[in-house]
């Protein structure tokens, strides 16, 4: 990955720390792809005993977690706590003095380095989280060390199409990145299989969204905290002629009136299987050279 492609994660806190509140009125697209992958669940016959909602935001999918697995320990966890706040039950005043139930944890951590226990999770749930990690070897590292033999990824994440008519637009600008950069499907589930998870099942679908104008689009992303937070952004705010140049290259996508915004959603689910040397008799480990 290049310099001006890695994300700033210290912006990147700001930014979903200050869309918490504004966050659940425009996250229109993630409750949907949320619900889709749920749906996903019905043909995987699989109880986990503990589940992490890894990127948990205001707690959309932890919540349809708890309906689905009820009385199973779920930990939130998000980068920004103030998106843990917001994902906290919401109670009357006199409820906050009492103790959440025992199946509710939250935690405030970054998924490139999940402060949880070797082998302590059953489930690990991600919806549209990935993208935002600058290593996502690393990521799948963690999620593998933290998860249990035979536990489940199941995940979200936007590929290289997401807001291409945004990206192509402002490419009619200057040579600055605008847009986040997202990395292609095959290309997460090679990084799956070199992390030792099996089985790994991926798909993609594009979802296109539509907006009456360029500035809805903006005050949208800006409501989900979805800021441009990488090294090679504009560091300026951009003049107005940049900027109405950059409006009309969008004008020439809009269609029956409307102007798409185009998101390529990956989907995906990975085992992890026990590893090769559990798997050996003793005596054999033993001829190995793997016990003594």
């Amino acid at each position: 990955m290049s310099f001006e492609q890695i994300l700033d994660k210290r912006l990147l806190r700001h930014a979903f720390e200050r869309a918490s509140s504004s966050y659940d009125q425009s996250a229109v697209l993630q409750r949907e792809i949320s619900n889709r992958m749920l749906s996903r669940l019905e043909y995987i016959k699989y109880q986990p005993d503990v589940i992490l909602d890894a990127g948990s935001g205001t707690g959309y999918g932890s919540q349809q977690l708890l309906k689905r697995y009820p009385g199973k320990p779920i930990i939130a966890m998000d980068i920004a706590q103030s998106m843990l706040l917001q994902a906290r039950p919401h109670l009357n005043w006199w409820q906050r003095l009492l103790p959440l139930p025992q199946h509710s944890h939250y935690v405030c951590g970054d998924i490139e380095q999940i402060p949880l226990q070797r082998e302590s999770i059953g489930l690990i749930w991600s919806n549209l989280a990935l993208q935002w990690c600058n290593n996502l070897q690393q990521t799948f590292a963690e999620m593998h060390r933290i998860l249990r033999t035979d536990g489940l990824l199941m995940f979200s994440t936007f590929g290289p199409d997401t807001l291409k008519e945004l990206r192509e637009s402002f490419a009619q600008v200057d040579s600055f990145n605008h847009v986040n950069r997202f990395i292609d499907m095959h290309d997460v589930g090679d990084l799956l299989v070199h992390n030792g998870f099996a089985v790994p099942v991926m798909d993609m679908e594009y979802i296109t969204m539509t907006y009456s104008d360029v500035m809805s689009i903006m005050r949208d992303l800006k409501a989900i905290g979805a800021h441009n937070v990488t090294q090679g952004r504009r560091s300026g705010l951009m003049g107005k002629k940049s900027w109405d140049k950059a409006l009309s290259a969008y004008e020439k996508f809009r269609t029956d009136g409307k102007l798409p915004v185009t998101f390529e959603v990956i989907y995906g689910h990975a085992w992890k299987p026990p590893s090769r040397q559990s798997i050996l008799t003793p005596e054999t480990r033993r001829q190995l050279g793997l016990i003594d």
